[in-house]
C-alpha cells in the first residue's frame, strides 16, 4: 500500500472492491455494467466512461507505474477491449502499438492490479487430453469494455461481432464478483485442449466438485449449444460435476431448466446459486 510506512502485517484486511454484480444491484447488465455511477444515471453512461477512462489514465495508471505515453496506453486499452475473450498472445497485443513485449506485461499488471481486467487461467487437470496453457482475458465491467469498442447502444449491440465476447466477459466478471462476496478463493479457469475442444469455465469448488459453464448471448438456448460440455463432461470423472449453458435470461425467476441429459439452461442472472 503506497504511503504506508509500517508493514501492518496482521494488524489490516484488505478488501477488493470490483463494480457492483447482478445480485447487488437489479440495474446491472450487459451495456450498463456495474459501476453504482452508471447505474444511477444510465442516460449519462457514454459521457461517464469517457470521463472515467481520462481520469484512471492520469491519476490510477500514474500512481502505480510512471507511464508517459498516455495516449499509446489508451490505445493498449481499446485493442485488449476487442481481445475480450481471447487467450492472451502478448506479441499480437505489442506490433501494432510499436511496444515491447514487456511493456506490454507491465501494462496488463497495472490493469490488474487497479481491477480493471481479469486474466482467467486453463484448468490444468489435463483429463487425458494436451491442453493449451495461455491465460483468457476479459475486462471486469462489461459497460466499459463495450465503450472501449464504440459500442453505445441496444442497437448497435445486436449488430457487433463483439457482442458474444462482451455477454462471456460478463459472465466471467459475475462470477469472479460472487465469489470475492463471499471470501472464497476464484476458483475459475477455462478449458481448451490442443484438439480444439474448448469450455468457457470451469469452476472449481473444492472437494472434487466441478461446475462447467458455457455462455451463450441468446436468449433461445437449443441442445447443441451444449455440444462441448457434454464432450468435456465425459472425461471429467473422477470429480463430481454440474453442467450449465449461460444464457441471456431475463431474470432470476427463469434461473434454471433442463437443456438436455446432464446440462442446464441458467439464465446470467442467476449465477450466484451455482458458483456460491
Amino acid at each position: 500500500m503506497k504511503g504506508v510506512t509500517e508493514s501492518m502485517a496482521g494488524r489490516t484486511a484488505v478488501f477488493t472492491l470490483l463494480p457492483l454484480s447482478a445480485e447487488e444491484a437489479p440495474g446491472v447488465g450487459l451495456m450498463t455494467g456495474g459501476f453504482p455511477e452508471v447505474l444511477a444515471s444510465p442516460r449519462v453512461a457514454d459521457l461517464w466512461f469517457r470521463s472515467y477512462v481520462q481520469t484512471y489514465l492520469e491519476r490510477d495508471v500514474r500512481a502505480v507505474t510512471s507511464i508517459r505515453d498516455l495516449a499509446t496506453f489508451r490505445r493498449f486499452m481499446r485493442l485488449l477491449a476487442s481481445r475480450c475473450g481471447q487467450m492472451l498472445n502478448k506479441t499480437e497485443i505489442a506490433s501494432p502499438l510499436g511496444v515491447s513485449v514487456p511493456t506490454v506485461t507491465q501494462w496488463l499488471s497495472v490493469l490488474e492490479v487497479t481491477g480493471q481486467i481479469l486474466l482467467i487461467p486453463p484448468f490444468y487437470e489435463n483429463f487425458g487430453k494436451r491442453l493449451v496453457k495461455t491465460p483468457k482475458l476479459y475486462f471486469v465491467d462489461s459497460g466499459l469494455a463495450a465503450h472501449l469498442l464504440g459500442v453505445l447502444g441496444a442497437g448497435s449491440l445486436d449488430t457487433s461481432p463483439f457482442y458474444g465476447p462482451l455477454f462471456e466477459g460478463l459472465v466471467a466478471s459475475e462470477l469472479a464478483k460472487c465469489r470475492l462476496n463471499r471470501g472464497r478463493n476464484s476458483g475459475l479457469y477455462y478449458f481448451r485442449d490442443r484438439q480444439g475442444l474448448e469450455v468457457d469455465f470451469i469452476l472449481d469448488r473444492g472437494d472434487n466438485q466441478l461446475v462447467l459453464m458455457e455462455a451463450k448471448a441468446t436468449r433461445t438456448p437449443r441442445p447443441r449449444d451444449a455440444d462441448a460440455l457434454v464432450r468435456l463432461a465425459s472425461s471429467v470423472t473422477p470429480h463430481t460435476y454440474t453442467s450449465h449453458l449461460v444464457y441471456l435470461g431475463t431474470s432470476k425467476a427463469e434461473s434454471t431448466r433442463a437443456l438436455r441429459p446432464g446440462v442446464s439452461a441458467t439464465s446470467w442472472r442467476a449465477l450466484a446459486a451455482i458458483a456460491s
